[in-house]
Formats: C-alpha cells, structure tokens, sequence
C-alpha cells in the first residue's frame, strides 16, 4: 500500500517538475521571439543650402486700339526695341523667346453691365521669355527694365523664378546622410535603454522640402520655393531598425 502512495507522489513530483521545466523553456523561447520582433523606427534628415543655377523671366506688352491694325502696330514696334534693350544688357537672343500675339476684342457694356456684341476695340499682348544660367545677371535686369517705360513702352516685367537643376544628383547624396543620421539617433535612443540595433527592417523615403534659405515651411506635398537664388533642400526619411 505504501509502494503504490509513494508510486503516485513520485509521479505527482515527476510530474509537476515537468511543468515547470516546460513553463520556463517556454517562457525563454517566447522572451527570445518576442525580443526578435521589437524594432525602433526612427525619422532621420539631411539638409543643404543650394544656390539656384537656372532662372526663367518672363515680360510682356499690351496695347488697345480701336482698330487692330493700330493695336498689332504699336506691338510690333514694341517687341524688337526689348529684345534690342535685353541684349544691351548682355543677354543672348538665343536665351529668349517670343510667344505668339494674344488678341481680345472688347465689347462696349449696356447700362446693366452686361457685355453686348458690340465690337469697340482690341486689346493685343505679347510675352518674352528668358531661360538663362546667368542668375545674377537676369534677376538685375529684371528689376531695371521698367526703364523701357520710360521709352513709351508699356512693359510688364514678372517675379523671376528661380530653379536648381542638379536636384536628381543630389536627392540621392541626401538621402543616405539622411539615413545615417537616422541609424545614429537609433542607435542612441537602443543604447539608453541597453539594448543595440540591428537590421533594417523597413525604410521609407519622406517627401522633399526645397524652400526658401532659413524657412520653416512645409508640406506633405512637398515645397519647391521658385521665389528666392538661396535656398535650403531638406530630405527626410523613415526607418525602422530591429533591436538586438
């Protein structure tokens, strides 16, 4: 009779140890896969001061007449004493370009407001483009060639747009800066905590900001300033390590 008690408490023992062993190697093997599946995802940047080296100026001509002949007159006579002005200024003819004439008639309005079908003149414009690598240079003339007003000629000179060319170069220079900047802040915030990083486990690249220098605009779009020579070009991108 005591054989067969002490026959079921060693296997009640056997038995409980068992469980216990197997709760532990369980709950070893479950630390370990759970520590393989933690991960730190970290946002990392770069940022340059670009200078642009491409700008695209536009001005242009209108004039009413009553009669288009007169109106078409006064432009074709306008046109070439610009381009005449703007290679005075040291600007080549090939770096401009002459748009097709843009005519409206304007039609005399009754006591109401509304327009009638009564021609009482035109109105006919005309645009001159520049696309220049000579930023300075056409940003200056820009500004002073109001001074054909003073010739009878009714300029309308618009803001230059300013543009960097070698974006494409660049964006993949900035990109890995941004991401070795995004590795080193994983690599603080694992080791304050004890722990280290390991591999990449999904990357993501953000948006590009290229904006005004010092700015602090931005967009989920993305911004591209057109407005200012000096710019700051921003790349940003997401990264998510594991954690070892």
């Amino acid at each position: 009779m005591n054989g067969e008690k002490n026959y079921w408490f060693n296997g009640g023992v056997a038995l409980a140890v068992g469980i216990v062993l197997a709760s532990l190697i369980f709950g070893w093997f479950f630390a370990s896969s759970r520590k393989g599946d933690d991960a730190i995802t970290v946002t990392g940047s770069a940022k340059r001061r670009i200078s642009s080296d491409l700008v695209v100026w536009s001005a242009g001509v209108s004039y009413q007449a009553p009669q288009l002949a007169d109106a078409y007159r006064q432009l074709a006579e306008s046109v070439p004493r610009i381009k005449e002005y703007l290679i005075s200024k040291g600007i080549p003819e090939s770096q401009m370009t002459v748009s097709s004439i843009a005519s409206t008639a304007q039609k005399r309005r009754d006591s109401d407001g509304n327009e009638t079908s009564e021609i009482i003149g035109y109105s006919l414009s005309q645009q001159i483009e520049v696309r220049s690598p000579d930023v300075q240079k056409i940003s200056l003339v820009a500004r002073e060639a109001t001074e054909l007003i003073n010739q009878g000629i009714l300029i309308e000179s618009k803001a230059p747009q300013y543009y960097y060319t070698q974006i494409g170069d660049l964006k993949i220079e900035m990109l890995g800066e941004a991401a070795k900047d995004a590795k080193e802040r994983a690599a603080r915030i694992a080791s304050s905590t004890g722990n280290s990083i390991g591999s990449v486990r999904s990357a993501k690249m953000g948006v590009l900001q290229i904006t005004a220098a010092d700015s602090t605009d931005v967009s989920d779009y993305g911004v591209y300033d057109t407005s200012t020579i000096e710019k700051d070009m921003t790349a940003v991108v997401n990264v998510s390590f594991a954690v070892d």
